[in-house]
């Protein structure tokens, strides 16, 4: 999720179990351990589909924090001395605060690789969007009130209740996708689509609403369906073609090949007029606005595919999709909106 979340987190975590022991440290170390895994975004990698895919990897590997975690709690005792707390106590405070950061991740759609060396295998449950005030909110707030208080028993306390209050928040985030799956499974059935893929995703910071993407062999579909509908079929756009032909060619290239398995199969290729085939990532943003697309080959005038250098697609951001899916949040019977120019060339 966002730093600012995972700051507050590792901060919460920390305080809870050795706030009342070193205060205002307890803040301090808990932050530094919340925004530790994702300082990999300083390692710059040449291929921007390696950038991609290889953020949140080694940093956010449960086992690799696990190892990190004597060398921190030697270094914490180092710099405040032995008698503030017991090595059990530093050990379990800061590798609870480092380990909730790759775990709160997975909860996202982008994919978190949290055994690796072991397995590469991006793991990205979806139930929560990563920006989300509410689950944010009440840990800031406990955060502030730890750090004011210096530790106090009853500011520890209230963090506590922050924590648990966002914990099910999360929990109520599960549900909501699991009642969602529930209403599309119902709609498919009765539109009789076998679907060989479906995804639900939280739409931007709520969710109240939530983004659906259907793959049906070479063809694709969104759609979004509002817990305010109740019993209401999802609100679905038109399918969309995959143009996986353009990539058939490509098999060989490591950039298609990686992001057809990071994606886990969600994904759509194009070519715009320039004769420039693009891969996107499905699961993130929404028709003609992804925010994960790459340029991997060059199409020539007799229809063949040549691989390219890998580059990061222009997108076209629209502020209106926002706008959108909150008018969708409340009324079932919004329009589904245009897509734009770039969206219209390229699928």
């Amino acid at each position: 999720m966002d730093s600012l979340t995972q700051i507050v987190l590792g901060s919460g975590v920390a305080s809870a179990v050795i706030g009342r022991q070193i205060g205002r440290r307890a803040v301090a170390w808990g932050a530094l351990c919340g925004t530790l895994p994702d300082l990999d975004v300083l390692v710059r990698f040449a291929d921007p589909v390696a950038q991609f895919t290889y953020h949140r990897s080694a940093s956010h590997s449960l086992l690799v924090l696990t190892v990190l975690t004597p060398l921190l709690v030697w270094l914490a005792r180092r710099v405040h001395g032995p008698q503030l707390a017991s090595r059990g106590r530093w050990f379990l405070a800061l590798w609870l605060a480092l380990i909730t950061h790759p775990l709160l991740d997975a909860l996202t759609v982008y994919g978190t690789q949290l055994w690796w060396p072991l397995t590469d295998y991006p793991v990205s449950i979806a139930s929560v969007f990563i920006i989300d005030p509410l689950y944010t909110l009440p840990l800031l707030a406990a955060m502030v009130l730890v750090w004011r208080q210096r530790g106090s028993a009853a500011s520890v306390r209230w963090n506590n209740v922050a924590l648990a209050v966002s914990s099910l928040y999360l929990l109520w985030g599960g549900g909501a996708k699991l009642w969602t799956e529930h209403r599309v499974q119902a709609d498919l059935v009765r539109q009789q689509v076998q679907a060989e893929r479906v995804l639900t995703v939280p739409a931007a910071f709520t969710t109240l609403l939530w983004r659906v993407v259907v793959i049906d062999g070479d063809r694709f579909r969104e759609g979004f369906y509002s817990l305010v509908d109740g019993d209401a079929a999802p609100h679905w756009g038109p399918w969309q073609p995959r143009h996986a032909e353009l990539l058939a060619p490509l098999a060989g290239h490591w950039p298609v090949a990686r992001l057809q398995s990071f994606t886990h199969g969600f994904y759509a290729a194009a070519v715009d007029g320039a004769g420039r085939v693009s891969i996107s990532d499905l699961r993130m943003g929404q028709q003609g606005q992804y925010f994960f697309s790459f340029v991997v080959g060059q199409q020539a005038a007799d229809g063949s595919v040549s691989a390219l250098p890998t580059q990061r697609a222009a997108r076209d951001t629209d502020g209106r999709a926002l706008g959108w899916q909150w008018q969708r949040l409340w009324n079932a019977a919004t329009p589904w909106p245009e897509t734009n120019a770039q969206a219209t060339d390229l699928y």
